[in-house]
């Protein structure tokens, strides 16, 4: 970080999200968090009469969500204030706070769903058709599905009161890599997970060699501490999907989607049969960078890399706005008021959380953070990514009531990366720079590669972990890391030999610590091409369908969401599709280079 990097008070006010939708300051925040916990007891009149009535359910459930709405309202505000300065103590102390609250109040209402579950099924299927209960008809159901699945009431206070405890192995892990281990230096420069990205894509191989190794000689001295803390992980999610008698853990996962088994199989068998496309980017890559042997630290280096671009967060935004005019003035004209208003948190500041999210809820604005810099051409795919996120949420929020509005991961990625793609497509009609063009090509190329290719293989990896627990095989150093050396010499290829401790990089993924929702990049962004093409070459229906798909939010499931906007993910064929496209984008970049 620069020294003239400011302090967060030093940030003017305009370039700052601006959270009073949430709370109007820190001490409204605190008299909402005094409700929160004086109103925690507040549905034990409910207990054991949800039976007597479908009004009764009703007063319940409006009780519940009411809560659950200032509940939202107080986590968000709480992170994104840890956010702007993860060093600011008070701020840790409010989110610690909210935490410990929320897990009681998660403890206090674990009766609801027993309940519900253990109304007779012609009887709740009688209420379900009263107009009483027409508002949470959508939330009954999905519970419903998990009758099989629901344990008593003693025992869902259990699990609920254990909440905390399941996160130590990701809290342990965190700990570890963020704050204990220490990667020390290159040419007096700090070594950390971020700068270790910077690195891998110095054009100085030498740099990126030291850089590589040094990083993961760290990660191979806390090898034993991360196989525990992974095999920990790993060990709790197969017990709470026994304990909730499903066939196996990732069935237990994919079952709140609705997603069978076969899209997630399916997406790496047909990312199998691609295989030799990406061998033969790897190839490319070798000729290009003009070296005897591709190793993994010349897998991330930019092959044209002196692209000089300029553009001020307005430019960037009118960039990001012009690119999305396909999907009509009401989104575009939202979006080009909420980034140049207060929704974005624009640049870096001491202390601020580094990379990029949008944070988006019911009752605030479906708020961005970002870093952006000037000269960086990926901040400005990085901002219209995240505005496709707080879209999703800004339609959703206005035509989905509370309880229905939160979409899922499987469908998240989809809006974000279309609009990448609408902005990939409008900076090549603008540009006839041939370098800018092949610049563009190989980022297309290389997102492709991290989240089709990459993405799954982690989730062949968290699949065959998972299952080795599941067959009772114990979880090792040795065995965890030769199973990732399987997939790391299956995905690389013979361009691209390994070092010694490359597969160390299975025990350094912090996704890895909430399973199987990895696979979902690779579909949501397979989706989003599909959905790209169609709307880009269809009329104002297929514009129409795409936008409704926003608009559903949480109130179907992913697949029939996708399959009402017109692409069956259910079908191994949009990823096929996806994958024919990279494959049509290497030979484009082997042409330009």
């Amino acid at each position: 970080m620069s020294a003239t990097t400011p302090l967060r008070h030093e940030v003017p006010a305009e370039d700052r999200w601006e959270l009073s939708k949430l709370f109007a300051d820190d001490a409204a925040w605190e008299i909402g968090l005094q409700e929160y916990e004086v109103r925690g007891p507040v549905m034990e009149p409910f207990r054991g009469t949800l039976q007597e009535s479908a009004a009764r359910l009703r007063d319940a459930l409006d009780v519940l969500h009411e809560i659950g709405l200032l509940e939202e309202r107080l986590g968000y505000y709480a992170h994104l204030r840890v956010s702007e300065d993860m060093g600011n103590s008070e701020s840790q102390g409010r989110l610690a706070r909210y935490m410990n609250l929320a897990t009681r109040q998660a403890a206090r209402c674990s009766f609801l769903t027993p309940e519900i579950q253990a109304i007779p099924d012609d009887i709740i299927a009688g209420w379900l058709r009263l107009e009483v209960l027409e508002p949470y008809g959508i939330y009954l159901n999905k519970l419903l599905r998990y009758k099989p699945h629901v344990l008593s009431e003693s025992e869902e206070r259990l699990l609920a009161m254990q909440g905390e405890f399941t996160q130590t192995p990701r809290q342990g892990f965190n700990a570890l890599t963020d704050v204990d281990m220490e990667f020390g230096e290159i040419d007096a420069t700090p070594l950390t997970h971020a700068t270790y990205a910077a690195f891998l894509q110095h054009p100085e191989r030498e740099r990126r060699r030291r850089a590589y190794l040094q990083y993961l000689d760290e990660f191979h001295a806390h090898r034993h501490t991360l196989a525990a803390l992974y095999t920990g992980s790993v060990q709790t999610d197969v017990f709470l999907a026994r304990v909730r008698h499903f066939p196996s853990a990732r069935e237990a996962s994919l079952f709140n989607d609705n997603v069978p088994i076969t899209v997630y199989d399916g997406l790496i068998d047909v990312v199998h049969e691609f295989l030799p496309a990406l061998h033969r980017y790897y190839a490319l890559r070798r000729r290009v960078l003009k070296l005897d042997e591709l190793r993994l630290y010349d897998t991330r280096v930019p092959l044209v890399a002196d692209v000089k671009t300029h553009h001020t967060y307005e430019q960037a935004v009118q960039m990001v706005v012009d690119s999305l005019s396909a999907l009509g003035e009401e989104y575009t004209q939202t979006l080009r008021r909420g980034l140049l208003g207060r929704w974005v948190d624009r640049y870096e500041n001491k202390g601020k959380r580094s990379g990029a999210f949008s944070a988006g809820s019911f009752t605030g604005e479906p708020y961005i953070l970002m870093n952006y810099k000037e000269d960086v051409l990926n901040d400005v795919f990085t901002l219209t990514h995240e505005a496709g996120h707080s879209m999703h949420t800004w339609y959703s929020a206005r035509h989905q009531p509370f309880q229905h509005y939160g979409y899922t991961i499987f469908v998240a990625e989809v809006a974000s990366t279309f609009n990448e793609q609408l902005l990939a497509r409008h900076l090549m009609e603008q540009t006839t720079d041939e370098r800018l063009r092949a610049y563009l090509v190989n980022k297309q190329v290389d997102d492709m590669l991290a989240t089709l290719f990459r993405q799954t293989m982690f989730a062949e990896f968290e699949k065959e972990t998972h299952a080795m627990v599941e067959r009772n095989e114990p979880l090792t150093v040795d065995s965890l890391t030769a199973t990732y050396e399987t997939l790391l010499r299956q995905y690389f290829g013979p361009e691209v030999p390994l070092e010694t401790h490359s597969a160390l990089e299975g025990l350094r993924v912090p996704h890895f610590y909430s399973a199987f929702y990895v696979y979902k990049y690779a579909t949501g962004m397979s989706a989003a091409l599909a959905l790209y093409d169609r709307v880009l070459n269809g009329g104002t229906a297929e514009r129409e369908q795409y936008v409704d798909f926003l608009k559903s939010g949480g109130s179907r499931f992913p697949l029939d969401q996708l399959r009402d906007a017109g692409v069956d993910m259910s079908s191994p064929q949009p990823v096929r599709v996806a994958l024919q496209q990279f494959s049509g984008l290497v030979d484009q970049l082997d042409s330009l280079l």
